[in-house]
């Protein structure tokens, strides 16, 4: 599959890429950011996938969070896709900021008009890192996932519904009960119809009660101060209460008075998100 590079930084001794393709499993273009660190030059690195929130693109993460300085320490190469679809065409598609355009929910759509290009979690999980494996020096048995509010939650549901694919997982200020809150009600709704059993396919709280592996050590930071928290839309207490009785290993963080859902919260805890999962990756 042909790749087009669209920027090329240098940033650490390493680089920062940005790259479009075709996507057969979304039919339209699609962009995602790459670091590759100054080991990628001599010879084969982990990867590390980010996945990015509502609204976002592949931008977000690649100019705000600060990661690059860790990840060349660490060896780590670092993919952000986009978190949707672009340029579907698909009536309502650009309507509101928390469904369609910029809101993928990293789900496989099943409903009409969405389930032809809105399969983020199969793009995520089985085409992105093929493209990244066949055109980047990466070791493929060495992969982990972290991501953002949205982002979060993809990065739990792949880890909890693909045991043994990922070497770890992170996540700040995740959405850990979608089938709980407005976000996950009017996504899961939109995409998967009205028979919640097909939404719990996609919550971290409800695939961590049938999690057989306790093989995943789960890092979250969560900050004090963050408006939705408050308003009820990311409710990690459900999740870690899952964890507990299932005996799944999970480091939740509250983060001090202050804390928020941005990008800035995100660049303060960010080396320690990079040095979690370079632990088990380079192991």
């Amino acid at each position: 599959m042909a790749l087009k590079q669209v920027s090329s930084n240098k940033c650490f001794e390493g680089f920062q890429k940005v790259f479009e393709h075709d996507s057969a499993e979304l039919k339209c273009k699609m962009k995602f950011g790459i670091y590759l660190p100054p080991k990628a030059e001599t010879g084969k690195c982990p990867v590390l996938y980010w996945l990015s929130g509502l609204t976002c693109t592949e931008q977000n993460f690649i100019t705000k969070a600060g990661f690059h300085r860790a990840a060349a320490e660490h060896g780590l190469i670092v993919v952000a896709p986009d978190t949707s679809p672009r340029g579907c065409n698909i009536e309502g598609e650009d309507e509101s900021w928390d469904f369609g355009t910029g809101a993928g929910f990293y789900v496989d759509a099943t409903e009409d008009p969405w389930k032809t290009n809105y399969r983020m979690y199969s793009y995520v999980k089985d085409e992105l890192p093929k493209l990244i494996n066949a055109n980047f020096p990466t070791d493929p048995e060495r992969m982990s996932i972290f991501g953002h509010s949205m982002g979060g939650h993809g990065a739990l549901i792949l880890a909890l519904k693909n045991p043994g694919k990922y070497k770890s997982v992170s996540a700040f200020a995740p959405i850990c009960n979608p089938v709980q809150c407005q976000w996950g009600k009017k996504a899961l709704g939109g995409y998967l119809g009205s028979d919640v059993s097909k939404w719990e396919a996609y919550d971290a709280t409800q695939l961590v009660k049938s999690y057989l592996d306790s093989h995943l050590d789960i890092l979250i930071d969560q900050g004090k101060d963050d408006q939705f928290l408050s308003a009820g839309q990311l409710l990690p207490d459900n999740f870690i209460a899952a964890c507990t009785e299932q005996k799944i290993p999970v480091v939740f963080r509250l983060q001090q008075a202050g804390y928020d859902h941005s990008y800035f919260f995100i660049a303060t805890f960010i080396n320690d998100h990079i040095k979690h999962h370079a632990k088990y990756l380079n192991a």
